[in-house]
């Protein structure tokens, strides 16, 4: 009688018990579906908003604006700052993390703690919609395979459109001073790609990458993309004008896409690959 009731009394924990791999392949299991979660970037929260998880999003870090409901969650530092007595204080049972954006220490820290945790690193388009799936599977969410669903739909779309485009040479440019880009690695990398473009600094060692002016001028692109701290056109953009000989200032292609839209590794990635296939596409037809 005792080892039957064991017996399902066992089989019903297992039951209960969830399970994923993040985004660096380390396990994830909870005894059951997670009720209080903490964000460590803002990428990851609109993540679990898409996901389903909005009634267990209980702490994130600043700079999670979106949707507009995060901006009224508690705060536990900034993606590069963790406040830990802040998120322990919270009593979460699954945080949250960024790989590249969190500091390590801090990461491991929060580990020695004891704290259940997913590592978020996504790096290709595919990684985002994973992303959804497993994070709503931790909260037991019914509505994220509908959400990943829907943005697979949506990046297939954008493959069949751009699939045999004329290649279309790309700097990004994610900051002036010092002025930095992406190699192939990055997420946004896969973004060009997607719309057919190839990036001039894909092979470099670093994902995020310091460059000099110099290796611009060599690589001489078709089109200049950048993005700078919010929705405006970044002034500094209109610097390259200074050498006029560059085929992307010559031709007029120096373009802006908001940061949210394509440096936030969240669903809304898919905004900022339409609005760069569109740029890479007006590329192609003033050729």
């Amino acid at each position: 009688m005792l080892n039957t009731f064991a017996a399902s009394l066992s089989a019903l924990l297992l039951a209960a018990q969830v399970q994923v791999a993040d985004d660096l392949g380390n396990p994830v299991v909870l005894p059951e579906p997670a009720r209080r979660v903490v964000s460590l970037a803002p990428h990851v929260t609109e993540t679990l908003y898409a996901a389903g998880a909005a009634p267990y999003v209980v702490g994130a870090v600043s700079h999670s604006d979106y949707p507009e409901a995060a901006r009224r969650l508690p705060r536990v530092g900034s993606y590069n700052a963790l406040d830990v007595e802040g998120i322990l204080a919270l009593e979460p049972d699954l945080v949250v993390a960024w790989a590249s954006g969190n500091p390590a220490h801090q990461i491991e820290r929060l580990r020695e703690l004891g704290l259940a945790l997913y590592v978020s690193e996504p790096r290709r388009m595919e990684d985002v919609a994973s992303g959804i799936e497993r994070l709503g599977r931790l909260v037991g969410s019914a509505e994220a395979p509908g959400a990943a669903k829907r943005f697979r739909e949506r990046q297939a779309a954008l493959a069949r459109r751009f699939a045999d485009s004329e290649p279309v040479r790309v700097f990004y440019q994610i900051w002036h001073r010092p002025l930095m880009t992406v190699n192939d690695a990055h997420l946004i990398s896969d973004v060009i790609r997607l719309c057919g473009g190839r990036n001039v600094f894909a092979t470099l060692p670093l994902l995020a990458p310091a460059i000099d002016t110099e290796a611009v001028l060599a690589a001489d692109p078709d089109v200049i993309v950048a993005s700078g701290i919010d929705e405006a056109r970044p002034d500094w953009l209109d610097e390259w004008k200074t050498w006029p000989s560059l085929r992307a200032v010559r031709n007029r292609h120096l373009h802006h896409i908001p940061p949210d839209l394509i440096q936030r590794h969240s669903p809304r990635i898919l905004e900022g690959a339409e609005r760069m296939c569109r740029i890479l596409d007006a590329v192609r037809r003033a050729r």
